[in-house]
Parts: C-alpha cells; structure tokens; sequence
C-alpha cells in the first residue's frame, strides 16, 4: 500500500472563524505543512492540491484551507489585506497546535502569491512554532517590516520568466535574516503552468520540508 492509500483524509474548521479546510495526515507524518493561498484561490485550487498531494507521497501532512469567510471573501480588499490574511495563518496554526491528530507534528508553511507574506507575518508572530515556509510565486515583499523577524527556514521559488517578482523576491532575501535561499526555475511564468516546472516546485519543496520538519521526533 503506498503512502497516499494509508492518508486520512476529512473537512475540517478551523479556528474561532470555522474556515473550512482539508486536512490530510500520511501514516507516521514526520510534519504537517500548512498552505495559505493567494488572491483569487481557496482551498481548492488546482496547484496547491497538486502539491499537498505529492507531500503526502513523501510523509507529510496537509492543511488546505480558506484564509476569509465567504462573507469576508466578497470585499476584494480583504484579499490583499496581508495583516488580516497573517493572523488567519496564525490562527491555523495554533488550531494545529491543539488538535490531537496534529499537536505533536513540526509545522511548516507554503504561501502562494499574497499568501507567501502572509505565512511569513505568522512565523514572524508564532516563532517556536513554524519551523519552515516556503513561498512559491510569492510576493514575500509585501511582509515589510515582519521579515527581520522571521526565524524559520525559508525558501523562496519563483519562475524564470516572472519578471518583476523575481526581483521583489530578491529584496525580501536580503531583509530575511533566517536561514534562506532563492530557486530560480528557468522559463517558468507566475503559474508555473510550462512542462515540469510545477514537478520542480514539488521536489524543492518537498526537499525542503524533509530537511527541516520532524526533527524534534528524531
């Protein structure tokens, strides 16, 4: 049976907010990684389900789910509201943090889009408990003032042809004072909808995670 055949899966709330959400734990998870979407997605994007899927592959839990209420959703400005979108990361993260199937696992974050500075404004806020992110096609820029404050290990991957980002992703390396890097995938758009790029995005991210996730049950 291979590790997707032994994942639980359910719909789950989470937080005082009851965001609906995906929660998705492989057998002896060594981490649980948990997504924040961007602008214009939710819990059920394409991509991100794409990659939560092949993290389950590799033994890590998933947690997709809503940054806003549909009521919330409805103004376009709470899209880019990044304080707000940030306290909602964190709220799921503490949510995690006293859920029975989840307590015990090494947190980690993925933000795309918007959803990359407001992962890094929770790990900022939540220190002892984030012990990854990784942002992909992120705007980690939009963090400001939050991203000297980060500790955990953070990864940045943003497409070749992503003009622009990849520079407001080279500004934010500088201001990050953790431990960091910047992948640079060759030809590859916002999206990352070109032949192979999102398998690359997968295996970086994967690799990250195993590396720094599940170390405390070591």
């Amino acid at each position: 049976m291979t590790q997707l055949e032994q994942t639980r899966e359910a719909t789950v709330e989470v937080g005082s907010h009851h965001l609906e959400g995906i929660l998705r734990i492989p057998e002896n998870a060594i981490g649980l990684v948990i997504f924040a979407h961007g602008s214009g997605s939710s819990r059920l994007s394409p991509r991100n389900t794409h990659v939560a899927h092949q993290l389950n592959s590799r033994g890590l839990a998933t947690l997709l789910f809503d940054l806003l209420t549909e009521h919330e959703a409805a103004y376009r400005a709470n899209v880019f509201d990044i304080p707000l979108l940030g306290s909602r990361v964190a709220e799921a993260v503490r949510w995690a943090r006293e859920k029975p199937e989840t307590a015990n696992l090494d947190i980690g974050l993925f933000g795309s889009s918007t959803g990359a500075a407001a992962a890094l404004v929770a790990a900022a806020q939540a220190p002892d408990d984030v012990k990854a992110i990784v942002s992909r096609g992120g705007r980690p820029d939009l963090a400001g003032d939050y991203l000297p404050s980060v500790r955990a290990p953070t990864l940045l991957i943003v497409g070749g042809a992503d003009y622009g980002v990849i520079e407001l992703n080279e500004q934010a390396l500088e201001r990050l004072t953790c431990e960091k890097q910047l992948e640079i995938i060759p030809g590859a758009t916002h999206l990352f909808e070109e032949p192979g790029a999102l398998d690359q995005v997968v295996d970086l991210t994967g690799r990250w995670f195993e590396t720094h996730l599940g170390r405390s049950v070591q």
